[in-house]
């Protein structure tokens, strides 16, 4: 079943019962759906299933929720404007009722795997009506009365009382189905009572009995009849052809080479035609009778396809043929029927439908074959020739399928719109070409500005972490106040570059060639920054600052922090920098962090540790690391080479204890 079911039934149980009931229902039958999908298929079990638990759950019956399941389903679908169709179908409930197949048979073109049950009305009267259910599925007698009772209530203004009054193979309630006693498919018969005042539609009734001027009318002869609906059937008593259109005897003989042209009239029509829609129906005088406002669908059957075997034998008598007389095509056309009967008997569609497979490829052969014809209309009973008369045209929708069956648009009915159908199906096919290439070529270039996004936004990314931490800056994107973040420990480096200025250059020149190399020495830093163990906070003027413990804490701070050192003043000793040179000082301890600003925000480290890290850079030698005695008794400790510088006179500090960092630990 379709999901748009299950919608229905969890959108008013939640509505009637409580969100509390449906999931205690979802529980009991392990579900594991939060939510149906309108298009998507679920298993048929699940409806009774749903029954059974909310009965359970709520003390009421089987048969009781599987109505209330029907009227759930009639409400829910008017959300989706099926309520404008159902209205359309007449001025009467009967209307209703005799459209029932014609509903499914539109519905299948949005539901294309949907398993339709046949519903016909067999009996109409003044005090309501009677009609026959057959559907595949078990157990959902009850689930059409619900949809019966309100599709009657809510567009028709009737209050009807439903039941069933014959059943075979109908089993009410759980997920068992009958069983099955033979290799064919089981069908669920029910035929239902619908009391409801219908003298309104009764009296109503147009040709019920014919007017006096009709009666004066002559009468048409049957040929004429024919003339003018090429592709018309007439069925006796016992569903034997006794008359047909030109056109669809021609589209026979195309279709089964060398059979009998005179073979059609007399032969039953199902040994002709497959029965497609309404499905598991019998086709007898009784059932036909009873079904003329019902659309059948009927499948010409096969046996093969030659259009020189159609040629030859379209104008061959035989009865009287004399094998000496026979041309060479009709010679070759009884030899390949004589072959073709004697390799694919007249039942064997799969091997007619292999002989159109091209081995080579697997695709269908386009120069041979043709496509099976689909004949669609409604059977009308004529009381003057006391048969059945299957009036019907060929279902084709544009002028490819045309071809692939065999036809030219002479061949359609020359009144109606069957041919403009068809064109008006090509055209259609044309434009829709057109809008398929057109959005074809929208999603490739919406692909291509996706992609530009992406790559814009990686960029932006990329620069915005550059700037601020990747965690603030995430806080910040889901609109998380700023808050300010406080660190037991952290490590703080400052690396000031020394000696930049050229005194011999004017203040333009010495600035350009200051900028470029900053750029490099900060560049050449920026590689040698580890993310997490260290992040770069700023650079102001010829000073880099970098912190390791923020905003990602780390408990190696201190040992980060001078690694950081000592690869730097590694790398820039060994090239040849001139009189460039450069100093560092390290302190540990607390700071605050934040980020500061609305337009060019940075991420600020605030608090004495900072200031101390400061004033140890800026009290340094040239191609000295200078540690604060708390950094300088903390790394070495864990086997870093330290030499104490003494007492140092720190701006703001007094004297202080520090030391000189000379290498790291031995590996």
């Amino acid at each position: 079943m379709y999901g748009m079911l299950y919608e229905s039934v969890q959108h008013y149980v939640q509505e009637e019962y409580g969100v509390d009931i449906w999931r205690k229902v979802c529980h009991i039958i392990d579900c594991k759906h939060n939510s149906f999908k309108t298009h998507q298929i679920y298993p048929d079990k699940l409806m009774p299933d749903i029954a059974e638990a909310l009965s359970a759950c709520t003390g009421e019956s089987f048969d009781f929720c599987m109505n209330f399941f029907g009227r759930c389903f009639v409400r829910f679908f008017s959300n989706f404007g099926y309520d404008k169709m159902i209205r359309s179908t007449g001025r009467y409930f009967c209307d209703f009722l005799q459209s029932i197949d014609n509903i499914h048979l539109i519905m299948r073109f949005t539901y294309p795997k949907m398993k339709s049950p046949s519903m016909q009305l067999t009996n109409m009267d003044d005090n309501g009506a009677v009609i026959l259910y057959r559907s595949s599925r078990t157990g959902m007698s009850k689930y059409l009365i619900g949809q019966m009772t309100e599709v009657a209530r809510e567009f028709y203004g009737l209050e009807i009382k439903a039941y069933v009054i014959e059943s075979q193979n109908d089993i009410s309630g759980g997920t068992a189905g009958p069983i099955k006693l033979t290799e064919g498919p089981l069908t669920v018969i029910v035929k239902y009572r619908l009391d409801f005042d219908n003298r309104e539609y009764m009296a109503k009734r147009v040709n019920t009995e014919a007017h006096p001027s009709q009666l004066k009318m002559p009468t048409v002869k049957l040929d004429v009849f024919l003339d003018l609906f090429p592709f018309t059937i007439v069925l006796n008593h016992d569903m034997k052809i006794t008359h047909a259109g030109e056109k669809i005897v021609e589209t026979w003989i195309m279709h089964n080479p060398g059979a009998n042209p005179k073979g059609f009239i007399g032969t039953h029509v199902m040994d002709l035609f497959q029965c497609r829609r309404p499905k598991d129906t019998t086709i007898d005088w009784d059932t036909l009778i009873q079904m003329r406002a019902v659309l059948f669908e009927f499948e010409l059957i096969r046996t093969g396809h030659n259009r020189a075997a159609y040629d030859a034998v379209l104008n061959m008598d035989f009865e009287n043929y004399d094998e000496m007389d026979l041309n060479e095509a009709q010679t070759m056309a009884l030899a390949k029927a004589k072959e073709f009967s004697e390799t694919h008997p007249v039942d064997d569609d799969e091997a007619a439908l292999e002989d159109e497979i091209d081995p080579a490829t697997g695709e269908r052969r386009s120069s041979q074959g043709l496509r099976s014809i689909l004949l669609k209309g409604q059977m009308f009973y004529i009381k003057d020739v006391d048969s059945l008369i299957f009036l019907c045209s060929p279902l084709i929708e544009n002028l490819d399928e045309l071809h692939g069956i065999g036809l030219y648009l002479n061949d359609l009915n020359p009144h109606g719109l069957s041919r403009e159908l068809v064109m008006a199906g090509w055209q259609h096919c044309s434009k829709l070409e057109i809008m398929f290439e057109k959005e074809e070529q929208r999603s490739d270039e919406l692909e291509k500005s996706l992609e530009l996004a992406d790559s814009w936004k990686r960029q932006g990314d990329e620069l915005l972490y550059s700037m601020i931490p990747r965690p603030i800056a995430e806080r910040m994107r889901l609109s998380q106040e700023q808050v300010c973040q406080s660190f037991e420990e952290v490590s703080v480096i400052f690396l000031e570059v020394m000696n930049v200025y050229d005194e011999g250059l004017n203040s333009i020149q010495g600035a350009m060639q200051a900028v470029t190399t900053l750029n490099k020495v900060f560049s050449a830093l920026d590689e040698e920054i580890i993310s997490p163990f260290v992040y770069k906070v700023e650079t102001v003027g010829m000073v880099y600052m970098a912190v390791s413990g923020a905003p990602d804490v780390n408990p190696l701070h201190a040992e980060h922090a001078c690694d950081l050192a000592l690869r730097v003043m590694k790398k820039f000793k060994a090239h040849d920098m001139g009189d460039v040179a450069i100093r560092v000082g390290i302190n540990s301890g607390p700071v605050v962090a934040g980020v500061v600003g609305q337009k060019v925000p940075r991420y600020c480290l605030f608090g004495d540790t900072v200031n101390t890290a400061s004033r140890m850079e800026s009290s340094s030698d040239p191609w000295k690391i200078q540690l604060s005695k708390y950094t300088g008794d903390k790394v070495r400790h864990v086997g870093y080479k330290v030499e104490s510088r003494g007492t140092v006179k720190v701006k703001g500090k007094g004297e202080m204890e520090t030391y000189w960092l000379l290498e790291g630990p031995e590996d």
